[in-house]
């Protein structure tokens, strides 16, 4: 394969494996490679929630698929892995979206007994909790998110695909709304 597509093309399509807000038929599908203690990551993602409200309100609901997949960069992010699993934990309480905003929110606080109080603050069953951390139950569910990044040439955080071409312009509002609105047409 040609190196060029390997960095311009998201590799492994968006499925319903993937955690998501909207429907895999939206107009655009906008795929996000974040590390929770990235604060880059946490810039994009909260900008991406600002625009998605805006989207939604001049398209429809169903217009934009949100995806989020982890990409923790453990050599610079020490707690980045055990935030990822923290909250694959708390999506398998239903809480991904809200333990997600919540690392996202504390990223300097990403320690266990952070995370432990997150889950507790999310009303989360905390002995599962605890337990499927301790087992380390979904490291091999963050491996796929990060593998598949690496396939799409994702090397480092956050990495944006907008309808399974990787974003490359300016991280701001008017310029990813812009993409975005092109992508939908």
């Amino acid at each position: 394969m040609n190196d060029d597509r390997s960095h311009s093309s998201l590799l492994v399509p968006p499925s319903t494996q993937d955690w998501m807000q909207g429907v895999l038929s939206a107009k655009v599908v906008l795929v996000m490679y974040g590390d929770y203690q990235c604060s880059k990551s946490a810039d994009i993602y909260k900008l991406i929630k600002v625009l998605k409200g805006e989207l939604s309100a001049s398209f429809g609901e169903d217009d934009l698929c949100f995806i989020f997949r982890h990409f923790p960069q453990a050599q610079i992010h020490p707690q980045a892995q055990r935030a990822a699993e923290a909250a694959v934990a708390a999506a398998a309480q239903g809480k991904f979206w809200l333990m997600s905003d919540t690392l996202f929110d504390h990223q300097q606080r990403l320690e266990n007994g952070y995370l432990v109080e997150y889950a507790n603050d999310l009303g989360l069953d905390i002995p599962q909790f605890l337990k499927e951390l301790s087992k380390q139950v979904y490291v091999d569910r963050i491996n796929e998110d990060i593998e598949g990044g690496i396939e799409s040439g994702v090397t480092t955080t956050p990495a944006l695909f907008i309808n399974g071409i990787r974003y490359t312009e300016r991280w701001n509002t008017t310029e990813l709304m812009a993409a975005m609105i092109a992508a939908s047409h």
